[in-house]
């Protein structure tokens, strides 16, 4: 290697590794796909109706409420999981940093969500501050399925 090759080796060799683009593995009920249809599929395998449902997460993880939320989990900083009660796969998802009460300023920042892999009626909520760094932030996600 060259001297430049050895520098930029060294440099990138003292970066810290982030797993930042993967999920925790799904442990516990929700990883064995407990919940019910709340409105039954046509032939097609569509739901026979369109539904909304919606859960509003605390930044320390906990729901504050929902409608058709079964339950949310801080995974780690930054990192969530919110459950409802059926598979929300085939689902559009919808998120927003925002405060759980009606009152008060939220603090900045970024969101991403995805289906939960391992978790069919489950979804996966990343949150960051303005600067990128992952942040517990409190939410409000909707899915339409």
């Amino acid at each position: 290697m060259s001297e430049t090759s050895d520098a930029k080796h060294t440099a990138a060799d003292e970066q810290p590794t982030v797993a930042t683009d993967e999920q925790p593995p799904a442990v516990g009920t929700e990883a064995d796909g407990v919940g019910v249809a709340a409105v039954p599929a046509t032939v097609a395998g569509l739901p026979a109706t369109a539904q909304g449902h919606f859960a509003v997460v605390n930044a320390n993880g906990t729901l504050a409420r929902g409608f058709g939320a079964v339950s949310s989990t801080r995974l780690a900083l930054g990192q969530y999981q919110v459950v409802f009660i059926q598979n929300v796969a085939s689902s559009a998802f919808t998120a927003t940093i925002g405060l759980t009460g009606s009152v008060g300023t939220s603090p900045s920042g970024e969101i991403a969500v995805v289906g939960r892999a391992g978790v069919p009626a489950g979804v996966f909520v990343q949150t960051w501050n303005s600067s990128g760094v992952p942040a517990d932030r409190a939410f409000h996600l909707h899915v339409s399925s």
